[in-house]
């Protein structure tokens, strides 16, 4: 077991870290605030003159080729300052990586350059509907064949960053008689495409800089190589790119619940009651002392699954496992660390309530925590 970074995973951390601190920190608190689509495109455009927007795509297509563990690095150093840029470029990565493992040449060619470029501020994941969430295989958008064309009509909820999305990764019913999730077909829709429209942005508790939309479809016509991987094949490619997705939101709390350790301990090495600091007090110590244990070990499961999918192993299980930990116990080391600044904490001059907003929905898209110990319950017995 070799726990060293590479020389190039290195470098890529350290460049987040730097453009995190340069770039995202000092818009943070504007950005949620504001939710200025103006401010977070600025960000992904200079993210992508990085590569940090085809992290895991070939370098044929303008990617950076780096790796899953180069991009949970880099994930996690971009959510200390900014959760809300951190899940915009996780999600354009997820999208990317589906085109480029499922896609034909055409298809690689036509949008793999325009979203390492910058060219698109991002792609779009359209897979939750209303009765369709934690049961994908459920949903009900349709995509018939109509000579030339295929139509689609239905609507998909939560889709992250749909208003500045230059692509669309689609999933519909193919063939409504097969059994459930078996007739599920993938599609590409462009931003533009008529009968393709974007509801107004949803109004979260967290990550407010990152827009979440409604995407509805009404008879929008699309070609017929606008298929993605075999037709009633849709479900299976959605099921691996989830568990993908995985790393990334697990590597983002693991960003959010650091930022928020952090300035909690230098909080308490500063602020002084009954004349002493109140890192003197060994009941604070211990609170930080295993939050901050429980966020190494999430650390280390992150790293575990994205070396696996890294190497082409199997990882499944091991990133429920990672997201799982990640997440709750990020949620749990957030509200600890905001607990330490007292009524600071609560007041928005100071940043953990803005942590602990943004880290509230890590348990929850990508799959509930209730889901993840389905998936990993799953796999303990099915051996």
């Amino acid at each position: 077991m070799n726990f060293e970074l590479t020389e190039e995973q290195a470098l890529i951390q350290d460049t987040a870290r730097q453009f995190a601190e340069g770039v995202l920190a000092p818009k943070a608190a504007e950005l949620d605030a504001t939710a200025d689509p103006e401010i977070l495109k600025d960000h992904l455009r200079q993210l992508a003159e990085l590569g940090f927007m085809g992290l895991n795509v070939s370098e044929t297509y303008g990617g950076a080729e780096v790796g899953t563990v180069a991009f949970s690095l880099a994930i996690t150093e971009l959510a200390r300052a900014c959760a809300s840029t951190a899940v915009s470029v996780s999600v354009s990565n997820m999208v990317a990586e589906v085109i480029q493992a499922i896609g034909t040449d055409e298809q690689k060619q036509e949008y793999l350059p325009k979203l390492c470029s910058g060219e698109f501020y991002g792609g779009s994941f359209c897979l939750t509907e209303t009765e369709a969430g934690s049961d994908p295989a459920a949903m009900k958008t349709r995509a018939v064949k109509d000579g030339d064309s295929w139509v689609l009509n239905g609507t998909k909820v939560w889709i992250s960053t749909a208003a500045i999305a230059g692509v669309y990764v689609v999933w519909a019913v193919t063939d409504p008689t097969a059994p459930k999730g078996k007739g599920i077909s993938c599609f590409l829709v462009p931003t533009g495409t008529p009968g393709l429209k974007v509801g107004k942005p949803e109004q979260k508790m967290g990550q407010k800089g990152s827009g979440t939309h409604e995407v509805v479809f009404e008879d929008c016509r699309i070609p017929l190589d606008a298929l993605m991987g075999a037709e009633n094949q849709g479900f299976k490619i959605a099921v691996t790119e989830l568990a993908g997705g995985r790393i990334g939101i697990a590597s983002l709390a693991l960003g959010v619940a650091g930022a928020a350790l952090d300035y909690a301990r230098d909080y308490i090495k500063e602020r002084k009651q009954f004349g002493r600091p109140l890192a003197d007090f060994q009941g604070l110590q211990w609170m930080l002392a295993d939050h901050c244990t429980e966020m190494e070990a999430a650390r280390l499961l992150t790293m575990q699954a994205a070396s696996l999918k890294e190497a082409g192993q199997p990882f499944a299980h091991q990133a429920s496992m990672a997201k799982l930990m990640a997440t709750e116990k990020g949620n749990q080391a957030c509200y600890a660390a905001l607990q330490l600044l007292g009524a600071n904490g609560y007041m928005k001059d100071y940043p953990l309530e803005r942590y602990a907003r943004d880290i509230r929905v890590t348990s929850i898209y990508e799959g509930t925590s209730e889901i993840q110990k389905v998936i990993i319950a799953r796999n303990l017995f099915s051996n």
